[in-house]
């Protein structure tokens, strides 16, 4: 049952917000036990360790055959049996985010402070990169979008994404995913989540050569492991769970405003 907070006859300057609409609870410290051994597992013992983790948490049957490399003929399938409408929409996602990232590019900045004394900033991007794209409660193929694009723009040479496998799919993560991947050109594609995919990424295992940065949103298991391993690798934040706040008045489409709200149901909470 959701709480109503009705707040019209409140003076706005008694209200204490954060304790009206409290913010979700997020420990990471408490999940860094549970992570530690995974990542250590996986700097030790590589693809072996990792397959255990796909069969363990994911529901995966490892063969002997079983790898972690999405072969390139199921990204070009997945992307020639994709929706045509959800096609479009992704197609305009990736123009108007790509024309976003060119307009943020930075120039060099330079400054002259005297003869022979020249200060140059240089922005250059890192050789390469992880990008993690979670795929277990929902496939968020927006998440390939946002972190392929600015990327691939910023100039980055080496481009690694990883993404849960689906034991509905044959292990290979969620068909939508690979399309996206196709769609932009991103070859190199891997069935690994959770923490061991982190930890993947940041030692190298198997055919993933080790990256420079990971980025991409998770659960607490996988921000966890971003938090331990940020001395052994790069990485973008440690974002937390995502939250919504909906302005509308009597005018308002209901449909649209539900729909907004659903669509914070496929975050963990």
């Amino acid at each position: 049952m959701l709480r109503r907070i009705d707040l019209r006859n409140a003076p706005a300057a008694s209200l204490d917000y954060r304790t009206l609409v409290p913010r979700a609870d997020f420990d990471v410290e408490s999940a860094l036990h549970v992570v530690r051994p995974i990542c250590d597992d996986v700097r030790d013992r590589g693809v072996e360790a990792i397959l255990e983790y796909s069969a363990k948490f994911d529901g995966i049957e490892v063969t002997p055959g079983t790898g972690i490399a999405v072969p390139v003929e199921a990204l070009t399938r997945a992307l020639a049996e994709l929706d045509p409408a959800v096609r479009a929409g992704l197609e305009e996602s990736i123009r108007r985010l790509r024309q976003t990232c060119e307009a943020e590019l930075e120039n060099d900045i330079v400054s002259d402070l005297g003869p022979g004394a020249r200060v140059t900033q240089r922005m250059i991007p890192v050789d390469r990169v992880g990008l993690y794209v979670p795929g277990g409660v929902a496939p968020l193929v927006s998440s390939v979008v946002m972190n392929v694009v600015p990327a691939q723009v910023a100039g980055v040479g080496s481009i690694a994404l990883t993404s849960s496998p689906q034991k509905a799919f044959g292990g290979l993560p969620h068909p939508t995913i690979l399309a996206a991947c196709a769609l932009l050109g991103i070859e190199e594609v891997y069935s690994v989540g959770g923490a061991q995919a982190i930890a993947m990424l940041a030692y190298g295992a198997g055919p993933c050569r080790r990256v420079d940065l990971v980025t991409g949103p998770g659960n607490i298991y996988t921000v966890s492991a971003k938090r331990l391993l940020k001395g052994v690798v790069g990485i973008d934040s440690e974002a937390g769970p995502t939250e919504i706040a909906i302005l509308a008045d009597d005018t308002a489409d209901a449909a649209f405003v539900a729909a907004d709200l659903i669509s914070q149901a496929e975050h963990d909470p």
